[in-house]
Formats: structure tokens, C-alpha cells, sequence
């Protein structure tokens, strides 16, 4: 049996990103980041999704700042 996978809302990605939900929004709407929609119409987020979106952030951000160094 495949395991289902966990879903964020958007209010807990903002809490991982520390930043407003509503720009979790805007990274959904733009593309950024992939979203399910609920029957309700509501945002959902793969946390492997997520998960690999902030490693991804966070090592450019380390390079950025190594290359300030």
C-alpha cells in the first residue's frame, strides 16, 4: 500500500519560510511552488515539495553568503 503523502496549508509553509501566508500564495499562483486545491477551493502544499524548495533556498542562500566572505 503506497503511504499518502503529508499536505501543508499555506500558513505552515509560511511558518517553515518565515514569511506571510499570503506570499505563499503569490509563490503558488506564480509557479514557484506546486499546490493542490481542496474540494473546498483551499490551498495544499506537498511537504516533499516544500521540504525540497527550502534545502534548495537555504544552499543558495549559504553560497551567496560565502561569496560575500
Amino acid at each position: 500500500m503506497d503511504e499518502v503523502e503529508r499536505l501543508l496549508t499555506p500558513g505552515e509553509v509560511a511558518m517553515l519560510f518565515r514569511v506571510d501566508p499570503k506570499s505563499v500564495t503569490r509563490w503558488a499562483t506564480r509557479g514557484v511552488i506546486g499546490s493542490i486545491r481542496t474540494p473546498g477551493g483551499h490551498r495544499r502544499f506537498r511537504e516533499s515539495e516544500v521540504e525540497q524548495l527550502l534545502a534548495t533556498l537555504t544552499t543558495e542562500a549559504v553560497k551567496v553568503q560565502n561569496a560575500k566572505t
